[in-house]
């Protein structure tokens, strides 16, 4: 599509994909959604992007990045059908982290249809230079149907200047000075038989609106750890979330995307050593999923096979209680469906109730490993150090991938077989 067309859509479920080519100096790009009336978001929660990633109504949401091919995408799923009256148009955005547009090659934005995998409309290079925010397109009604107009309009300011510019509120809330109270004019006394009611109590003042936080951090071999503390992350819980793109049987490796029960079936799973020294690993293998609010205060939600970032595995840990740890090394296993993590493209984010979330990609596997050390966390003075780690380990013959991440990491526990 050229700049400024437009053309039908179905009023269902679209899924709307964000991509570019990856390499050396590109940096990193965000899709996000704004759902206006009149304009504007009717509140902050119009406004659907990776730190907010649904929209109330399950109209919008935001599904996640994935890597392959030399590619990258960042993809939002829209359920036109579930869009609220009120809402009359539906911005489709994007922001560049760590330079300008003009540095992401090949930049496209592709609407299909969710069921079918249908193309309905996709506009290619939108003609970037300097911005760091774009609005490439947009869903709007248009008698009794939706329409997508490709937009392609540029901001110097970013995912914050384009933000705020639709009334989204960022950053710090500004909390404007009261009014002076007006003088009281003065007035004769009442007759002694009147009786003067006090004065109402004023209403109290309306609670701030909470800004949307748009920082995030994405760890890197660069940069691959971060402070939780420095990051706000110190209470509260923070969510590990494991997604994945599931390949077919490639050739090759004979048989490592073998036709499992249900397909691939990957686990994620958690060695804890507590402060009083106490040691033992959160995982399915054994119904061992934890507890959020006493020992290990680490908790593993259900199984998934699906790899989908709105599901995918999730392990929750208690940040109320970081002086209890003092470390927890994330790792995955495969389970069944595959002998090895070749060819699988994962995702993993640390999202803190307070503070911005942490992300990063899994490097490509290049050796026959079921296993694979995420994530390990330290404390450090009071603080929870995350370190990405990304690291594929192959087990010896009759080891088990756990006691080998164990054994890689210095755990010293004892193992026996388990099942789910």
């Amino acid at each position: 599509m050229p700049k400024g067309s437009n053309t039908p859509v179905p009023t269902t479920a679209l899924r709307v994909e964000l991509g570019w080519r990856s390499g050396p100096g590109v940096p990193d790009a965000d899709a996000s959604a704004l759902l206006l009336a009149a304009g504007k978001v009717r509140s902050d929660g119009d406004f659907v992007f990776y730190n907010q990633p649904a929209h109330s109504s399950g109209a919008v949401r935001h599904e996640g990045k994935r890597t392959a091919g030399g590619r990258v995408t960042d993809t939002l799923l829209a359920d036109l059908a579930r869009v609220e009256g009120a809402v009359e148009r539906i911005v489709l955005a994007a922001s560049a982290d760590g330079g300008t547009f003009g540095q992401v090659p090949d930049l496209y934005i592709e609407v299909t249809d969710a069921a079918s995998g249908e193309v309905v409309a996709r506009f290619d290079n939108p003609g970037a230079t300097v911005e760091t925010a774009f609005v490439l397109g947009e869903f709007y009604r248009r008698q009794g149907g939706w329409k997508f107009r490709a937009v392609g309009q540029g901001y110097s300011s970013g995912l914050e200047g384009l933000a705020t510019d639709f009334g989204i509120t960022v950053d710090e809330p500004q909390h404007a000075a009261p009014p002076a109270a007006p003088a009281r004019p003065a007035a004769a006394p009442p007759p002694p038989s009147t009786v003067v009611p006090p004065p109402p109590p004023a209403a109290p003042p309306a609670p701030a609106a909470q800004p949307v936080r748009l920082s995030k951090v994405t760890l890197t071999k660069a940069a691959p750890s971060v402070s939780l503390a420095k990051q706000g992350g110190t209470s509260g819980v923070m969510r590990v979330n494991l997604n994945w793109e599931m390949r077919k049987q490639s050739p090759g490796w004979g048989s490592r995307w073998g036709g499992g029960r249900g397909g691939l079936d990957l686990d994620l799973c958690a060695l804890y050593e507590l402060a009083d020294g106490r040691k033992g690993v959160v995982q399915a293998l054994g119904n061992a999923f934890g507890s959020l609010h006493r020992p290990p205060y680490i908790h593993l939600d259900g199984d998934d096979r699906t790899g989908a970032v709105a599901t995918g595995e999730n392990l929750t840990i208690n940040l109320d209680h970081t002086q209890d740890f003092r470390r927890i090394l994330v790792f995955v296993t495969i389970y069944e469906g595959a002998r090895s993590f070749a060819d699988l493209h994962a995702a993993v984010t640390l999202q803190p109730q307070h503070g911005a979330p942490i992300e990063f990609s899994l490097d490509e596997c290049t050796v026959p490993s079921p296993v694979c050390a995420l994530a390990l966390l330290t404390n450090t003075g009071g603080d929870l150090l995350v370190q990405r780690e990304a690291r594929y380990l192959v087990p010896e013959r009759g080891s088990s991938p756990q006691r080998t991440m164990d054994r890689a990491y210095g755990w010293g526990m004892n193992w026996t077989p388990g099942r789910k």
